[in-house]
């Protein structure tokens, strides 16, 4: 971990060697996440040199100061990076199986939290549709029609939008979809007081001061356990 933030900070005063030696070490990472859109009919290649750009934006964006690691930073834009040239590329190829899959998850979540009144978890979901938590998620990402982003269609209340505006729409309902999974599996970690910290702090979204006077203690006890419990959640995820 040192190593790596002392490459970046020479990266950062214009050290090539250190540079090209952070992109060559994390090579493999560009890779694990490639092969998460090996199903959208891309070659693999092109993808490859579209993550790389991410990397090389996250070398130069992160801040040593930062409490995560530096792979956990350049995740998120390696996948931006990708997701931003299949969209820009004006296609979004998914096969029928992957829509079908898609379909078939947005059916028994439906079912579940009509039957529970809850979100299914990935484990439940799995045991429902006989399908893998990695095949689930790779279904509900990737459901989106091929077709032309700038196509006009309707939208709410008669008014017409770009189908680019309503794929953008259905993702972010994906997307909220599949974090409420993942949080119900993730807070099922938690012991009953962390859950309610986590409750307090990010779903009420009650700053520490308040939390504290609900708990009878004081804020700098709460800033602790908030940063413990924070970095119980990152060794977890």
């Amino acid at each position: 971990m040192e190593q790596v933030l002392e490459y970046i900070k020479r990266a950062h005063q214009g050290d090539k060697a250190a540079r090209d030696l952070l992109v060559q070490n994390n090579l493999g990472l560009v890779w694990s996440i490639v092969r998460r859109f090996s199903n959208r009919g891309y070659d693999p290649e092109d993808l490859f040199q579209v993550g790389s750009i991410g990397l090389l934006k996250a070398i130069d964006r992160f801040d040593t100061d930062y409490e995560v690691k530096f792979s956990t930073y350049a995740v998120p834009l390696i996948i931006g990076e990708i997701r931003r040239y299949l969209r820009d590329d004006g296609m979004l190829k998914v096969s029928r199986t992957l829509k079908e899959a898609a379909w078939k998850v947005s059916q028994a979540v439906t079912e579940w939290q009509n039957e529970y009144g809850r979100d299914p978890t990935l484990e439940e979901l799995s045991g429902k549709t006989g399908m893998s938590s990695e095949e689930i998620v790779q279904s509900l990402e990737a459901n989106t029609d091929v077709d032309s982003l700038h196509r006009p269609v309707p939208g709410n209340e008669g008014k017409e939008i770009t189908l680019g505006e309503q794929i953008r729409d259905q993702k972010n309902l994906i997307e909220q979809q599949v974090n409420h999974i993942f949080l119900e599996q993730l807070l099922d970690t938690l012991e009953p007081e962390e859950r309610q910290l986590l409750q307090l702090r990010y779903v009420e979204e009650k700053t520490q001061s308040e939390v504290a006077k609900l708990l009878g203690t004081t804020q700098v006890q709460i800033s602790r356990r908030e940063k413990k419990l924070l970095a119980k959640l990152r060794n977890t995820v």
